[in-house]
């Protein structure tokens, strides 16, 4: 697939907005995007922003199935693209922020996990995203180039993903799991490690060499209920002012 075209900047909408915009967004943009949709209705008094947030695969599907929405944010581009062919999403799609995976372990770390070459150990209960959820894809990326690297060994994923005991349909899911002890490591995004967390899990780093970059989608709906306001709401999100909301919740700004 062609790489992404420059993200251009947003320009204030001449369309009158107001009503409700509804967000299908990726369950790892929920703080970020809930603090966006607080200055959004600021800036356009008589605007609601509503939420679902759930897996992009989820998403997608819902979208698919019928349900309506104006904003599709999507955690990886396979989604959003899957979503063109649905025919729900007619606009080009513009990359909108980055994420980096990393591994997270209880606090605790019970299964002694000092590195990322410890997600091999026999007895790791390690909990993984399904394989259509953006997380779980490059999680499983990232586990491919581990094991073309001959300090990991060539059955590197295979023994990690032996751990696997479960596997979750988005990234808070698995968050949730390993904060609260029911598991010993999973893979999440730097952004999802927030302050009501932060001391309940520890970030096991990715090495550089096999982690991927995670770059994030967002486009209005074919069927918008509220186009003006699904226009508005991503031209907010491109603007400074969204970039360094996100850049506060842990996010990459497109211009970096």
């Amino acid at each position: 697939m062609a790489p992404a075209s420059p993200t251009p900047q947003p320009t204030p909408t001449a369309e009158p907005v107001s009503g409700e915009v509804v967000v299908f967004a990726a369950a790892s943009l929920a703080d970020a995007f809930q603090e966006i949709a607080q200055e959004f209705q600021a800036m356009y008094p008589g605007t609601t922003v509503t939420f679902n947030f759930a897996g992009s695969s989820a998403l997608r599907t819902q979208l698919a199935q019928g349900a309506k929405a104006d904003v599709f944010a999507s955690a990886d581009e396979k989604n959003m693209r899957g979503a063109q062919e649905d025919g729900t999403v007619a606009e080009e799609p513009r990359v909108f922020v980055r994420n980096t995976p990393v591994v997270v372990v209880p606090a605790d770390n019970p299964a002694g996990i000092a590195g990322f070459a410890d997600l091999a150990k026999p007895g790791v209960r390690l909990v993984l995203e399904a394989k259509d959820v953006p997380i779980g894809n490059y999680a499983r990326q990232i586990l491919a180039k581990a094991s073309e690297d001959p300090a990991y060994g060539g059955d590197f994923a295979d023994r990690v993903l032996a751990n696997v005991v479960s596997e979750e349909t988005n990234v808070k899911a698995a968050l949730t799991k390993v904060a609260l002890g029911e598991a010993d490591a999973t893979f999440v995004y730097v952004s999802d490690v927030t302050p009501d967390v932060r001391e309940k899990v520890r970030v096991v780093e990715v090495p550089e060499q096999f982690n991927v970059v995670a770059e994030y989608y967002i486009a209005t709906t074919k069927e918008a209920p509220n186009a003006a306001g699904g226009r508005a709401f991503i031209d907010f999100v491109l603007s400074p002012e969204g970039q360094a909301i996100l850049e506060k919740w842990g996010f990459t700004p497109v211009e970096r």
